[in-house]
């Protein structure tokens, strides 16, 4: 609804007059506030005029002189009066029936907003929403209209805050006097003024209230209706302020509590239902592929387990345990923090990751579960059960757990049978619904070997396919085998863990295998890309390259060392000679450079190649619009072959 205001009762509202004219800029048709507006004046976001006010303003405009001269200085507040009248005058007459007012504005202040929260006018309230005010804006302390009307009892103008679009799950960021006085820099007698005239003197000066909601505060104000009222439009009676409380926990009335309790049941479903519907339109291993390359088998074999357990298709009295084998730098890590990422949105709690080299002697048992009664660092905790109690629904990441002490795995047995963990004080945690993923290089030498026999068994049956001599790719034969698995893996492990009953604990072992030549590729473009952002975001330069230069990078993959080798060779070859123009000033901020290979005729088709047919890639400049010329780094090419 477009609100109309007339000049002559714009202009009533500022006193005086002349801040209207130090407020405003006129510019052809519009007028549009400066940025110095002061606080407390009203808020005008576009004034739309008529042709004939244009006109009238430009003519009574004149311009100013503050040289001291009496007869300027005349001028000057004639000319700000004089614009005030001709404003009031062209636009309040109503000549050949045709009123000329302002259209397309909103005059609101949040005094009027707050106000009208607080003291429960809601006919002032209604009108402010009818005009398309912005329900949800943030006093200058930090909370919002509803949680004004929320703390002071006025279900009336909650309800109707609510129709309007109000959100009643923004946490309030108002702390406490003293602490939000140092940070909106304004005195703090004038914080607790403004906290209990406009908002409630009902509260806890020195208590913190950052985080708090407006369900917490109707809690406070012990207002059945007001919190039947949020829960109904949704508040989430589970969300926690800085404090670490709850709605619930602030309760003295047992309806309420009921009715909190009621909600958060009710809310667990609603959001069940969310994801559920989230998980459709987006699954995980849709999310996962756009953070991995390669790895379908281990994706598809993770994504599985994790769909069982979020459905409820699970054991739920023993954890989710995984072991992911496979040589380094293949992704091992990286998937499990992106399923963290996935189950948990505070990714910092949600993720525990031990590197468990740290574990590799017997009295290193103490930091895992904490120091016994007597001992230094009993009072600390251990590193797994301190972090679990915090969330024991996490996802644990016990990185290369073939490194650790027996004693350890042990410790590790009874956390995977039953899903609890006692710690140094004798105290139990319980982590049924924890995840449990174990990344070990066990096995990777043999696992890497017969990933590239099961490439080529794949190039093989692709090039029959295309051939027309078979009808469909077997996917039996190009996937690892329970044979491999039970004659070559399972001895390697079993030898290593030295028991049975620690294996038979893991749900699923996920194998990974090396990259493809596809993926390859796709590694080394993902790495030229993160360094053309670099190169853009810190030097302003355009960095582009050959498709040579991919497949040249790409001879650079290690399978011992998976992606780092293709990251080294990138800095190397690439990244090494961006810094050597750099510093030898070849190249100016804004340039656009190219990555070329030497000589892409002279690369063997089969990939091998000598010291002296090793292809080079050579860093270009553009002089104009199409040609680019070699930057000169003489006799540093063998640096970067």
């Amino acid at each position: 609804m477009s609100h109309v205001v007339r000049v002559r009762q714009l202009l009533s509202a500022f006193s005086p007059t002349q801040r209207f004219f130090r407020t405003f800029s006129v510019s052809e048709r519009i007028i549009t506030p400066k940025r110095n507006v002061p606080t407390n004046l009203l808020r005008v976001t576009r004034l739309e005029v008529g042709r004939r006010c244009t006109n009238s303003i430009r003519n009574l405009n004149l311009r100013t002189d503050h040289s001291g001269n009496t007869e300027n200085e005349m001028r000057s507040i004639c000319a700000r009066l004089a614009i005030a009248g001709g404003l009031t005058f062209c636009l309040s007459g109503d000549k050949d029936g045709n009123s000329y007012v302002f259209t397309s504005v909103t005059v609101v202040t949040e005094e009027r907003l707050f106000r009208a929260a607080k003291i429960g006018n809601v006919s002032e309230l209604k009108s402010l929403v009818d005009m398309k005010i912005d329900v949800n804006t943030k006093h200058i302390l930090g909370w919002t209209p509803l949680m004004v009307a929320a703390m002071n009892r006025k279900s009336d103008c909650v309800k109707l805050l609510l129709d309007a679009g109000a959100d009643p799950n923004i946490g309030d960021e108002y702390s406490n006097v003293y602490q939000t006085s140092n940070e909106k820099k304004i005195n703090s007698l004038e914080v607790l003024t403004k906290r209990e005239d406009e908002f409630s003197n009902r509260l806890n000066n020195k208590a913190s209230f950052r985080g708090c909601t407006s369900l917490h505060y109707a809690v406070l104000a012990d207002d059945e209706r007001t919190v039947e009222l949020l829960l109904q439009a949704g508040a989430d009676p589970t969300v926690e302020n800085q404090m670490g409380h709850r709605p619930i926990e602030y309760a003295r009335n047992t309806r309420i509590q009921s009715l909190l309790r009621d909600g958060e049941k009710q809310y667990a479903v609603i959001v069940k239902k969310k994801e559920l519907e989230q998980r459709k339109r987006y699954p995980l291993e849709q999310r996962l592929r756009e953070h991995l390359v390669g790895q379908e088998g281990a994706i598809t074999a993770v994504s599985a387990a994790i769909r069982r357990k979020e459905n409820g298709w699970y054991d739920e009295e023993h954890p989710l345990v995984l072991l992911f084998l496979g040589s380094s730098g293949i992704g091992k890590t990286e998937l499990a923090k992106q399923v963290a990422r996935y189950l948990h949105k505070d990714y910092r709690k949600g993720f525990i990751r031990l590197d468990m080299s740290e574990y590799q002697q017997k009295h290193e048992v103490a930091k895992f579960i904490g120091s016994p009664p007597g001992y230094i660092g009993h009072d600390e905790g251990g590193q797994l059960t301190k972090k679990l109690k915090e969330c024991p629904n996490a996802v644990v990441l016990f990185d290369e757990v073939d490194k650790a002490h027996p004693d350890i795995l042990t410790i590790m047995l009874q956390l995977f049978d039953e899903g609890r963990l006692t710690d140094g004080k004798g105290k139990t945690v319980e982590c049924k619904d924890a995840i449990f993923i174990m990344t070990s290089n066990l096995a990777s030498d043999e696992i890497g070997e017969h990933g590239q026999e099961l490439r080529e068994k794949a190039r093989e049956y692709t090039k029959k396919r295309d051939a027309g001599k078979i009808d469909e790719l077997n996917e039996g034969q190009i996937t690892i085998s329970k044979e491999f698995k039970e004659r070559v893996v399972q001895p390697i492990l079993k030898r290593h863990f030295g028991r049975d009953e620690f294996l038979g604990r893991i749900n699923e072992m996920v194998y990974f295998l090396p990259f493809s030549r596809q993926e390859l590729s796709k590694l080394v473009v993902w790495e030229l890309e993160y360094w053309a952002a670099k190169a853009k975001k810190n030097h302003d330069i355009e960095l582009s390259w050959d498709r040579q230069v991919v497949d040249v990078l790409a001879d650079g993959y290690d399978v011992h060392y998976g992606a780092r080798s293709i990251k080294h060779e990138v800095e190397k070859r690439v990244v090494s000679q961006l810094a050597l123009a750099h510093e030898r000033e070849l190249f100016h901020k804004g340039a656009s450079l190219k990555l070329v290979v030497n000589n892409p005729k002279d690369q063997l088709a089969d990939n091998t190649e000598s010291e002296n047919t090793k292809p080079s890639i050579k860093l270009q400049i553009r002089r104009d619009k199409k040609n680019y010329v070699d930057i000169p780094l003489e006799n540093l090419g063998s640096q970067f072959t």
